[in-house]
């Protein structure tokens, strides 16, 4: 029988010795390795390969949900939480698999198996639950008051009060910060809805500015204006932006 490849990712040390204990049952089961943040499991994740990971979502540097963000291809996950009313609503309704800690031996088997299934499977659906997860938890209009981007394998966070500005970029955004510039598969619309809105504001289809950020307003042309930055950047301002601008400031 083929061994199946399992990363535990989670800062508590007794919360990964208990998944070690359970997955110790199972003689198909090799433990990839084990990590206790964000940073580490990324790392690990792209080394080792693993078929399945064991995710805990309140982690210190970045959350379980951070880190999925930036896995390009996902393995199959197992989250591990304590209790998250929202974050089990959105598990049950995309039918991912989570562990509810404290978390028995029968529940842990029941999740496996499940992930075994899913695996023998190997259809082209495989990811979508996942896909369908993070959808969901985007629908939060919680704000958010950092980014975490990808650099290779280095994992950058960016605390939202140092961003310039953002930039629309197809199906992307690129976002200008005093860390230099990264690449996010996020919508501009995302962005819009979950930055502090007394701090930012949506000056053009194209682009989201730190309000904090404006140096001047120049008029550009016949109801066009240009927006300029601390940072030098120049931006031009939709007749609607403009008038954010002014209701704004």
């Amino acid at each position: 029988m083929e061994k199946l490849k399992v990363l535990i990712i989670d800062d508590e040390p007794p919360a990964r010795e208990l998944v070690k204990h359970y997955l110790g049952e199972y003689q198909y089961i090799e433990i990839a390795g084990e990590c206790e943040n964000g940073f580490d499991a990324l790392k690990a994740i792209q080394e080792t390969k693993p078929n399945l990971i064991f995710l805990d979502i309140q982690m210190p540097k970045i959350t379980g949900f951070e880190l999925l963000e930036l896995l390009a291809d996902p393995p199959q996950i197992i989250f591990t939480t304590a209790y998250d009313e929202f974050a089990i609503k959105a598990f049950e309704l995309n039918a991912v698999d989570y562990l509810l800690k404290p978390f028995s031996a029968d529940r842990f088997r029941m999740a496996l198996e499940r992930a075994r299934t899913r695996l023998a499977e190997m259809n082209s659906d495989l990811q979508s639950p996942v896909k369908n997860l993070t959808d969901q938890l985007e629908k939060s209009e919680t704000e958010i008051n950092r980014i975490v981007a990808r650099l290779g394998s280095r994992i950058v966070v960016i605390p939202v009060d140092t961003i310039h500005y953002i930039e629309a970029q197809d199906d992307y955004v690129m976002i200008y910060s005093e860390q230099g510039r990264h690449l996010k598969e996020k919508t501009m619309k995302f962005y819009e809805t979950h930055l502090p809105s007394k701090d930012f504001i949506r000056i053009h289809r194209s682009h989201i500015v730190n309000v904090s950020q404006i140096a001047s307003v120049d008029l550009y042309g016949k109801d066009t204006h240009l927006v300029v930055l601390k940072c030098g950047a120049r931006l031009k301002a939709s007749a609607e932006g403009y008038k954010r601008i002014r209701e704004m400031l």
